[in-house]
């Protein structure tokens, strides 16, 4: 099993084109965890906004009565994705692992299949 630190350096270190990642408590907005970003990605402010995204995605599904957990959710810039994943195992409801790819670098498929990976090994 992996700690935060462990698992956000993995998700930076094997998938490749990765910016920065975060671990998120979405009923908060605030980051448990960050590494990478920089002056043109603030891994604060994007576990804020993307907190809005996922509230808004979950309060949506239930309007719409959709009983479904969502897996991830994905945002496609003209140079990045943005990827956010809700994380399922014990003790992680309410938290999302965001991720911040390159997109000229990336290979979306393999990143949300790596992604998966270090969910599964996360330990929070």
């Amino acid at each position: 099993m992996a700690n935060t630190e462990t698992a956000l350096k993995e998700a930076t270190t094997v998938i490749d084109g990765a910016l920065g990642a975060a671990l998120v408590d979405y009923t908060s907005g605030m980051a448990l965890g960050t590494i990478g970003g920089g002056k043109d990605l603030d891994l604060a402010v994007a576990a804020a906004g993307n907190t809005d995204v996922v509230r808004a995605k979950v309060r949506t599904m239930e309007m719409l009565g959709l009983n479904e957990e969502i897996e991830d959710i994905l945002i496609t810039l003209g140079s990045q994705y943005h990827l956010i994943r809700l994380l399922k195992g014990r003790g992680t409801n309410g938290l999302f692992l965001y991720l911040a790819l390159d997109k000229g670098r990336a290979n979306l498929a393999m990143a949300r299949h790596q992604l998966r990976k270090i969910e599964a090994e996360l330990e929070v």
